[in-house]
């Protein structure tokens, strides 16, 4: 795979330039003006799941297409979202095969991908534990590490590169473990639930296709084997996390604890051991991997747009005065929160979201029958023609408060619906709280010779790696 993103930055134009207005618009596959023959789009989806989609597929509502038999319907207007997502959601519970199988090694029947009882029972547990009104007791953590994180860029070389996208990741990390597993407990794992993750993602995102395209049971059995050293290491340090957690004193607030708190006050039927493990994966996956892409591409954008750099910084140090970051202070960073909001825009996380039809149903006058896949495309829908002026460009103002309005349904980082992600808020809160805290003493510089260049694996990342130089701020 990593082949695989060498050769997709070399067919590509890298970078876009930046335009005469001193806008900068970021890397992007280059499109081809027509629908590709069956051979050469099977050959980008391999390659690259950001390829495939030619020019006019930014500018139509509603593409129905098929692959290999499987019909789908990809919803690429507002309108069409919220009839899919919000109002026949009922008809879309069920995530796709492609998620389906290379998720469930790893987190079982954890929200991410359960359906129908078992969803509502653990929405009904994990959604309150991640709520927006509890960002306050969880921002802590997120000031603690960001804190230690500045602490050792300043003990750093400047002058010498590191991998970005790994900083963030381990960042992300030592956020999600000590909010899930407690403060102390989640310090002391983080870094051997990280690796084992990203060894379970490398081998993962090959097996996308098959299960998309519809691929016999006994490939997804074999890739199943395949993940399975991944799985047992990640399910063994989980699982042991999970005991000490639950057995740690009162006095060390965890997730973990108040989903256990939330299951007994509940009525439903209790969690198992291995139900509570489930979940935790889940948290970590969606708290870790996503997060951690989101914040890599926001220093990429950030540097080469140095005056929304300088913005950031004088809008940091006004309110933070050299301090980290914290909860009460998010209101008075609305700049460092536009400029993730317009990351996730040019880069969701997840660039496709895609449901498999429970019945037949009739979006936007066309018919989908049982078992065709519904797509909201991200990636798409945040650079339609129509819904978004200069769809490409990085324009982090367009967030800002009295921006003009956009249209309800044409912006969903963490999709949309019932089954919008309970950990929408925390990313954010903890997204702001870095970039302040880290942009009023910082300013990363891409390193010399460094190629930049949007890759979908279970995420959207940029590459393998982001190698930058740790630059202290003028």
């Amino acid at each position: 795979m990593a082949d695989a993103a060498a050769g997709a930055r070399r067919k590509a134009a890298l970078p876009h330039p930046v335009a005469r207005d001193g806008v900068f618009t970021p890397p992007y596959p280059d499109r081809p003006r027509s629908r590709l023959p069956l051979p050469e789009l099977v050959r980008r989806l391999r390659r690259n799941m950001l390829e495939v989609w030619h020019e006019r597929q930014f500018t139509e509502p509603l593409i129905a297409t098929a692959l290999l038999g499987r019909r789908i319907l990809i919803c690429n207007s507002p309108e069409t979202v919220q009839d899919a997502f919000i109002r026949q959601a009922e008809a879309f519970e069920r995530k796709s095969p492609q998620q389906r199988h290379a998720l469930e090694p790893l987190v079982g029947d954890g929200l991410i991908i359960s359906d129908g009882l078992v969803w509502k029972d653990r929405r009904r547990v994990v959604a309150p534990v991640t709520h927006a009104s509890r960002i306050a007791d969880l921002a802590p953590v997120m000031t603690e590490a960001v804190a230690e994180r500045a602490a050792a860029w300043a003990a750093r070389d400047p002058a010498q590169p590191f991998d970005m996208l790994a900083e963030m990741g381990a960042l992300a990390a030592e956020v999600i473990c000590r909010s899930v597993f407690g403060r102390a407990l989640g310090e002391a794992r983080a870094g051997q639930v990280v690796s084992a993750f990203a060894a379970y993602q490398r081998k993962v995102s090959a097996g996308g296709l098959l299960a998309l395209i519809g691929a016999p049971p006994w490939l997804h059995r074999l890739q199943g084997w395949r993940l399975r050293p991944e799985v047992r290491r990640i399910h063994d340090v989980l699982e042991a996390m999970i005991e000490a957690a639950l057995s740690a004193p009162e006095s060390e607030p965890s997730l973990i604890r108040a989903m256990a708190e939330a299951e007994l006050a509940g009525s439903g039927q209790p969690m198992s051991r291995t139900a509570f493990r489930n979940e935790a994966a889940t948290l970590f996956l969606a708290g870790h991997e996503t997060t951690a892409s989101t914040m890599a591409w926001c220093w990429y954008l950030l540097s080469q747009d140095r005056r929304s750099a300088d913005r950031l910084r004088a809008e940091a140090r006004a309110v933070l005065g050299g301090r980290p970051a914290g909860f009460e202070d998010l209101p008075k960073l609305p700049f460092a929160r536009a400029v993730v909001e317009e990351t996730l825009r040019l880069y969701p996380p997840i660039p496709v979201l895609a449901r498999e039809a429970q019945r037949e149903v009739v979006l936007g006058g066309r018919t989908l029958p049982q078992g065709g896949l519904v797509m909201v495309v991200p990636w798409l829908l945040h650079r339609h023609k129509a819904l978004w002026e200069r769809p490409d460009a990085f324009l982090p103002d367009r967030f800002l408060p009295g921006a003009p309005p956009r249209p309800r349904h044409a912006y969903v980082p963490f999709s949309l619906g019932p089954r919008v992600c309970t950990g929408a808020h925390f990313a954010m809160a903890e997204a702001a709280i870095v970039l302040a805290t880290l942009g009023q003493r910082f300013a990363p510089r891409l390193a010399p010779g460094a190629k930049v260049f949007p890759v979908a694996r279970l995420t959207l990342r940029p590459g393998e790696t982001l190698p930058m130089l740790p630059e202290r701020a003028g």
